[in-house]
């Protein structure tokens, strides 16, 4: 079973040599799923325990608030313990890892604490203080400190290559099919249900409010989804993806109306698989109007539904 760590200060300095990749694996996307298979390789070859490193915020979060993200750390995590590695260690990338240069990082934590023979990496790969790190800063410490390095080409498909960065473009301009095949599963989030306002179940649409907490998602409006965890069977659904304000700014929220079911799931864990967008997001001057616009358009995911899935 997979071991999942959180924080640098919860690692003992392990005894065994590991097998050890490093990223933000955001999406998880196909490109992703072809680095883990050649760290199970390695691990295999070596007959050596794995280990994948990620980061909580990922590091354009840090130094950037606003910055579109696939996936959550419970659907990244959920992603990388259906491989079957050994472990994930998530670093909390803060101020003070931020200035952690290459060197220091390889030593002290790949080198000292996790014992590193391996590493496995994509050929964009870059780390430490700067993004100084890289496979030629790699190459040239290797020796001393007996560790090999094995890169991975970039993973393609028609020739352009597959990265997070490409898939969060598909999916602003609306083109979840597109984005799904790069993935290589569905667009899927998932969270904690909570009590809202209950302005969807006083207007006769009662809805299920998602945690998003502080990630941004590059989608935004109303799609038809499909929820997962609630029974042993997935439910069709209409979910709205919108900004709101609160008192240190604007977030997004995520609201999903469930077709033919009406349950309470406060509490409950779900994920929410993305299928197809209806339409882009719309402020409504009376209640009347936004009931009539909900009507319209539930009868365009059931249509879609029916002749479709």
């Amino acid at each position: 079973m997979t071991k999942f760590i959180r924080g640098i200060h919860n690692i003992k300095n392990f005894d065994s040599q590991h097998i050890v990749t490093i990223g933000n694996f955001d999406g998880f996307h196909r490109g992703h799923q072809v680095i883990i298979e050649k760290l199970k390789i390695e691990s295999k070859y070596y007959n050596l325990p794995n280990i994948v490193i990620i980061f909580e915020p990922q590091p354009q979060e840090f130094f950037c608030k606003k910055v579109y993200r696939l996936t959550n750390l419970r659907n990244k995590i959920k992603y990388l313990y259906e491989t079957n590695i050994d472990k994930i260690l998530c670093i909390n990338f803060n101020k003070k890892f931020s200035l952690f240069n290459s060197y220091k990082f390889v030593v002290n934590i790949l080198i000292k604490k996790i014992n590193m023979k391996c590493i496995v990496i994509g050929d964009d790969f870059h780390f430490g203080f700067n993004r100084e790190g890289n496979y030629i800063f790699l190459q040239k410490i290797a020796r001393k400190f007996k560790f090999n390095i094995i890169q991975i080409t970039t993973y393609t498909s028609n020739g352009e290559r597959i990265s997070s960065t490409k898939i969060r473009s598909l999916l602003l301009e609306d083109k979840i099919k597109e984005a799904q095949f790069l993935l290589g599963h569905t667009y899927s989030i998932s969270g904690t249900v909570v009590s809202n306002k209950k302005l969807g179940r006083i207007i006769g649409y009662p809805t299920a409010n998602i945690v998003l907490n502080k990630i941004v998602l590059p989608v935004n409006g109303v799609y038809i989804v499909k929820v997962n965890n609630i029974f042993s069977y997935p439910i069709f659904g209409v979910a709205n993806i919108s900004k709101v304000l609160t008192v240190i700014g604007y977030k997004q929220q995520l609201e999903v109306h469930l077709l033919d079911i009406n349950i309470n799931l406060y509490g409950q864990i779900i994920d929410v698989d993305f299928i197809k967008k209806i339409r882009k997001e719309k402020k409504f001057d009376s209640i009347e109007k936004l009931k009539k616009q909900i009507s319209i358009d539930i009868t365009k995911a059931r249509n879609y539904i029916k002749y479709n899935i």
